[in-house]
């Protein structure tokens, strides 16, 4: 993104353009209410911009599994596992935060199965709802 003369930047890091191909679910009370796929558009160490099939819920818990462009060891594909907030969504692009990430390795041939239940969204949810009621 360009920012014009006399324009004010809101974020704090810079923003690199990433295109890949990416999966997310949104969790709302404990289930996975939502799943789908989409690109990524750019992403920094706080944030990540991607496009979906339909606008997101601002505030809901999201997991975002981003395919990686470098191998393992030069032989094993990588996913980037990412749990944020969906910070904005409009016009089929939403942005969400990077709370927490982790890497993760990934079958060479990938089969699309029916969404499950992840107990690591669940607890990562779980933990932001505990942190909001104590502070």
């Amino acid at each position: 993104m360009r920012i014009r003369k006399g324009e004010h930047e809101r974020r704090a890091k810079f923003r690199f353009p990433f295109r890949r191909e990416l999966r997310y679910k949104i969790l709302e009370e404990d289930k996975v209410v939502q799943s789908g796929l989409g690109e990524s558009v750019d992403m920094s160490s706080g944030g990540i911009a991607f496009q979906t099939e339909r606008n997101l819920t601002a505030g809901a818990a999201v997991e975002v599994s981003i395919s990686w462009p470098v191998l393992l060891d030069d032989s094993c594909p990588m996913r980037l596992v990412a749990l944020g907030q969906v910070l904005r969504s409009s016009g089929g692009v939403a942005v969400c935060s990077i709370d927490k990430y982790e890497f993760r390795t990934q079958a060479r041939v990938h089969t699309m199965a029916s969404p499950r239940s992840d107990s690591t969204l669940q607890r990562w949810a779980e933990d932001l709802k505990l942190r909001a009621a104590t502070a």
